[in-house]
């Protein structure tokens, strides 16, 4: 059963997804379709209760529209949010009744893996809708796991914030990294192979271990990641990183990493500009994903897609040189370019591939 709820706060749209028997119990946020359909990956998490997870999918289904628009997609922001079931459960049901759920919004949503969910997930999907991307990739076109592009993204735009804050290169700064899943793995190993120390922290044990036995990096508790003694902090984890506490306990210089939503609120955007400290706004340097995602459902050539993504510190460049010339802290210079963005955009539909 889909049900259609509008005039909610943050979307122009919410989408409430129940199938008991396949136990998919979740909700798709839309918050704009001016530059085209909504795009956004579709998140499996234990959230508390149904109402937690509505708010996880609008807060991150605005940041995809805001994403977008600052990426140069023709893509609106959309937000997949699902309730992982208590004990075992029929995965291949679950994601075939979901299939089933975007097939329903006639291409207004296109979904793709996102935290807890796979590429194997995706091609399950895929039974059920043609508005799925993350697909294997095939010869000649992008697909996969959408992670390295967006390791990539954040990459190139953290060297670029080392130089503007730092005056220094990424093999002369010690790199705190918070989380080293698929992104936060594949930034360690990007910013080893050009020599930067690391330092990172994940709930993982064994999977923490195993990035630093490859990249030499350090160790740190989940709890003292934040505070550890380090140029660049990369949040690669969840979101909410940045609060009243956690900006005071900061030691790093520059924020660039992967995480969605890394501010709990606004205020701490301010909080960390106050400080001196340099916030590279997330959905600016971690789009690289959902330019991969793009470039597979539009049917670009993996050369489009690299090149898109190897451009993402210029776009961080043009966000900050805006913050500086207005006087902005940089939230709130890609939060009034992405609208602007936004506005002036037309509703066009992409080709199908």
């Amino acid at each position: 059963m889909v049900v259609q709820v509008q005039g909610e706060s943050l979307v122009d749209e919410v989408v409430v997804l129940k199938d008991v028997e396949a136990g998919l119990d979740g909700v798709v946020a839309i918050h704009s379709t001016v530059l085209g359909p909504g795009a956004g990956g579709c998140r499996l998490w234990q959230y508390a209760d149904g109402q937690a997870a509505f708010a996880d999918a609008a807060r991150l289904a605005q940041g995809m529209s805001y994403k977008n628009a600052m990426a140069g997609l023709p893509l609106g922001g959309a937000k997949a949010v699902l309730r992982r079931p208590r004990g075992d459960f029929d995965r291949a049901a679950l994601f075939r009744a979901f299939g089933r759920a975007v097939a329903r919004l006639d291409g207004r949503y296109v979904t793709a893996e996102d935290v807890g969910t796979s590429v194997a997930d995706m091609e399950v999907v895929a039974r059920e809708t043609r508005h799925v991307a993350g697909l294997p990739q095939r010869a000649g076109r992008p697909g996969g796991d959408p992670s390295p592009h967006t390791a990539l993204g954040v990459f190139v735009s953290m060297a670029h914030a080392a130089r503007r804050r730092l005056g220094r290169d990424l093999d002369e700064c010690t790199v705190a990294i918070q989380g080293v899943g698929h992104v936060g793995e594949a930034l360690a190993h990007l910013l080893h192979g050009v020599g930067a120390r690391l330092i990172v922290a994940d709930v993982d044990s064994d999977r923490v271990a195993r990035v630093a036995v490859a990249t030499g990096a350090d160790i740190a508790s989940t709890s003292q990641i934040l505070a550890a003694q380090a140029d660049i902090f990369a949040p690669c984890a969840l979101g909410a990183v940045f609060n009243a506490e956690s900006v005071e306990a900061m030691r790093a210089q520059v924020v660039c990493g992967a995480a969605n939503n890394q501010l709990a609120t606004p205020a701490d955007g301010e909080r960390l500009a106050r400080r001196g400290i340099l916030y590279a706004p997330d959905y600016v340097v971690n789009a690289g994903g959902i330019i991969n995602v793009a470039g597979e459902y539009l049917g670009w050539t993996p050369e489009d897609v690299a090149a898109r993504v190897e451009a993402t510190g210029i776009r961080l460049a043009a966000v900050l040189d805006h913050a500086e010339a207005g006087g902005l802290p940089p939230h709130v210079a890609a939060d009034t370019l992405a609208r602007a963005a936004i506005a002036a955009g037309r509703v066009r539909a992409p080709a199908m591939v």
